[in-house]
């Protein structure tokens, strides 16, 4: 990614993907070139915590809401120190940010983190083709970056592809970090960071849980000398069939019988543990609207979602794997995509989206309680 910061309001700037689709706009955020994988985001809401989420590293994210930037940016809302994706694409950004907590409007907050973006663009029109081909490569050029079409895709189709890509270890943390429980500490946690988002280990603080947050390179004997209660494995970026490490610690945890839980990039990680393959999915589901259902309850629960592949196992039976019985406990009710797993015979489970849920919606959070239910069971 090259960049520059100067005023971009009249900058022309241009999209190309890989299958020589090109959109045209006007830079926004960083004046530059950036590549990376093109992804749709239906959410309405919390553009601030999606673009400091780790797992869209080196994602070009699309809004499919039209209008992005009324709040501005501030102080609190940020997942993580920095923004992850690659580049930002929107149609109608907000001239004028307004809210009360709001410090700088979002270009500046591109432009200063070197964020290249594209404004001006039918998104709609974007979403679509991305829904009716798949995620693939982009590019977006704006000032002296932009060249003609063929020279710049050309570019993108030499960029590096998803599929393959081995990205935790480049967000997660390089040392480990402690997030003391609030109020009485109940029990201890080691979370294994592979992309983690901050609200996370805040959900486990509320409920009296001290978490070490572990590098995402971390070994079983790292996990185990915090002497846990329970151990977590994070959301994070990447083709999990790439993550023969964390696959690796997750069956110690599960052969030693700790309670663990998963989410997104975990649940990946657990399904991998457990025997069953993963794939990537046409278009993924991104956004803070996606229905899902649990299982267990029947209940349906509106949730928020980053993942662009998925756990290839049965959801019409019990399977047999090498740590007990193993069920789909949620599938997401557009596509049944699994959304879950459930071991019966040991405490473990993981979902593929985000119960933490910045900024919402809070349907899943009771999957905290869940956990913490399975710390009391193996206390007692």
């Amino acid at each position: 990614m090259t960049t520059s910061t100067r005023g971009t309001e009249r900058v022309p700037a241009v999209l190309v993907l890989e299958d020589g689709r090109v959109f045209r706009g006007r830079a926004y955020g960083a004046v530059g070139e950036t590549f990376g994988e093109a992804v749709f985001s239906t959410g309405m809401t919390g553009y601030q915590e999606t673009l400091t989420d780790p797992s869209y590293h080196r994602q070009v994210v699309v809004m499919t809401a039209p209008h992005v930037g009324n709040t501005g940016v501030n102080d609190e809302d940020a997942e993580s120190s920095r923004i992850w994706v690659a580049g930002y694409v929107v149609r109608d950004p907000a001239r004028v940010p307004s809210n009360w907590r709001s410090r700088r409007s979002l270009d500046e907050e591109l432009a200063a983190q070197g964020v290249v973006g594209i404004s001006g663009v039918d998104t709609r029109a974007l979403t679509r083709h991305l829904r009716e081909r798949g995620a693939m490569r982009v590019g977006i050029f704006s000032g002296d970056a932009v060249r003609d079409d063929a020279a710049l895709l050309a570019r993108v189709q030499q960029a590096p592809e998803m599929v393959g890509a081995d990205l935790s270890a480049e967000v997660a943390t390089k040392e480990a970090y402690v997030v003391p429980a609030i109020g009485e500490k109940r029990f201890t946690v080691a979370a294994v960071d592979l992309g983690i988002k901050g609200m996370t280990p805040h959900r486990m603080a509320e409920r009296g849980i001290e978490v070490h947050v572990l590098p995402a390179t971390a070994t079983v004997e790292d996990v185990y000398a915090v002497a846990p209660d329970g151990v977590f494995f994070s959301n994070g970026p990447g083709d999990p069939a790439t993550a023969d490490h964390p696959v690796s610690v997750m069956r110690g945890v599960l052969e030693r019988g700790t309670p663990l839980f998963g989410i997104c990039f975990g649940n990946q990680i657990l399904g991998r543990a457990l025997g069953f393959g993963t794939y990537k999915l046409k278009y993924g589901h991104r956004g803070i609207n996606q229905p899902v259902q649990d299982r267990t309850t029947g209940k349906v629960e509106v949730t928020a979602h980053n993942h662009g592949f998925a756990v290839d196992a049965p959801a019409d039976r019990v399977s047999d794997t090498p740590f007990g019985r193993a069920e789909v406990s949620h599938v997401c009710l557009n596509d049944n995509v699994v959304e879950g797993l459930h071991l019966l015979d040991k405490p473990a489970f993981s979902v593929q989206y985000h119960p933490e849920a910045a900024a919402g919606p809070h349907d899943a959070a009771y999957l905290f309680d869940r956990f913490v239910s399975l710390m009391e069971g193996q206390r007692a």
